[in-house]
């Protein structure tokens, strides 16, 4: 379920203001995106397709959250590209960047609800 960069903004734009009437957002892409009427019906479609969004007489809505795409989106990449380990995400994440000790308090802070829910 993987989206580009500009589908991934046209896909906020949605979030951010849905409900709302296909017309409205022909008007929204053209502003944001610069888009024509022509493509922003042509990404609305390719998105519905894959289960993402729909348009319901006119009416445009998600089928799933942001939220839930997005950690989708995140649980895909660790399983394809450190083999579904999170360790080695971490890892190789935090080996190019410091983190703040807000950033470790907040780590620390999920991990140890995750395991108090478990």
């Amino acid at each position: 379920m993987r989206i580009g960069e500009i589908e991934s903004k046209f896909a906020d734009i949605i979030w951010e203001n849905e409900p709302l009437k296909s017309s409205e957002l022909v008007k929204l892409c053209e502003k944001e995106l610069n888009w024509k009427r022509t493509t922003t019906y042509t990404v609305l479609k390719r998105l519905s397709e894959r289960g993402i969004f729909q348009n319901n007489d006119g009416i445009v809505t998600s089928l799933i959250s942001k939220e839930d795409f997005y950690a989708t989106q995140s649980t895909d990449f660790v399983d394809e590209t450190f083999g579904g380990s999170l360790p080695a995400f971490i890892a190789a994440f935090t080996a190019k960047k410091d983190l703040s000790k807000k950033d470790l308090d907040e780590i620390r802070k999920l991990i140890d609800s995750y395991g108090e829910g478990k």
